[in-house]
């Protein structure tokens, strides 16, 4: 190192102690702070967008995380010398890569349509806070006209019910792609599923059973609702899809689970997931997805993309990355 550069790196560190005694008060020992209690949860997991005339309202389920020790094993093509090089990129500690776990609420006007419903209690105590988010933007779940599944894993599906296994939403017509009720359903598919896939089928019927009686099973491709428009995402699931929201020139894709880290997948789009149902069909989803947004500069939402979750793709020199949008105060 020499010796201009060796000053700089002195000088940072003597700022940087100066104004850390400072915010002690050593410095200054006349000087009297003041004291409050510290805070000991955030503020409401909710953000406001407008989409043309449409309002979309980001819902926060919680966050759980992937332990350092058990990604060798969720991503089959997973390098522990890029994975460490792309979370330091990306500002990830070490100990867990975190996950967020988010909704989507979409107000048409007439309608109000929530796309997944997140996780309830079945993955955790740090997940299940839809119900409570709805409720700090003013709406109940007896107000919700329709719920959009992505797809039927737990931490998008088993928030739509109670704690008593029944509706949570009573009102609400279930839209889900025809192909992810029928592989649900399938003994055949059940028996033959790799384990890692095997244990979401019982908890995908359960969460559909008091919902039948108002199933409106579609092809993706078709409308929700004028304004929501679905379209299939295959890989993830058989049925998995996404939804895209449009209203003049404006649109959000909501890409569901294409992309479960950030900070590794969005730069590496070939890593899938050990909860895939067809893990080559995922990547070939999210690499096509991928390109489609970086090239049209399509808005994007995503169920695992850090809260609030909405902003854009961008090619990067290896793979892509993610831009997320900055907050806004006004819709």
């Amino acid at each position: 190192m020499s010796i201009s550069s060796e000053k700089g790196v002195m000088g940072r560190r003597h700022l940087l102690a100066a104004a850390t005694l400072a915010g002690t008060g050593l410095l200054h020992p006349s000087l009297t702070l003041a004291h409050a209690p510290q805070s000991t949860g955030q503020v409401p997991g909710l953000y406001r967008l407008r989409i043309g005339t449409i309002e979309v309202t980001a819902l926060l389920d919680g966050h759980t995380s992937f332990p350092d020790t058990a990604l060798a094993g969720l991503f089959p093509d997973f390098d522990a010398a890029t994975a460490t090089r792309l979370r330091q990129q990306a500002f990830v500690p070490a100990g867990g890569i975190p996950l967020a776990v988010n909704a989507y609420l979409i107000n048409t006007g007439p309608q109000l349509v929530l796309v997944d419903a997140g996780a309830a209690g079945a993955l955790g105590p740090t997940l299940g806070q839809i119900p409570g988010n709805l409720a700090a933007a003013g709406l109940d779940p007896s107000q919700i006209d329709t719920v959009v599944i992505t797809h039927f894993h737990r931490d998008h599906a088993a928030g739509l019910l109670d704690r008593d296994r029944k509706a949570l939403f009573p009102n609400a017509e279930l839209v889900v792609a025809e192909a992810e009720v029928a592989y649900w359903d399938d003994d055949a598919a059940m028996a033959a599923a790799r384990p890692a896939v095997r244990s979401f089928f019982e908890p995908a019927r359960r969460a559909l059973a008091p919902y039948r009686v108002r199933l409106r099973r579609i092809v993706p491709g078709q409308d929700v609702v004028p304004g929501i428009t679905t379209l299939p995402l295959p890989g993830h699931t058989p049925g998995h899809m996404g939804v895209r929201v449009h209203s003049g020139a404006d649109q959000l894709l909501v890409w569901g689970d294409v992309v479960h880290t950030q900070s590794l997948q969005m730069p590496r789009p070939d890593w899938s997931i050990a909860f895939d149902s067809d893990p080559a069909m995922a990547a070939e989803t999210r690499r096509r997805v991928f390109d489609l947004a970086a090239t049209d500069r399509v808005l994007v939402a995503g169920m695992h993309l850090d809260f609030p979750g909405i902003g854009h793709v961008v090619r990067r020199q290896e793979g892509y990355g993610f831009e997320p949008s900055a907050w806004r105060s006004a819709l």
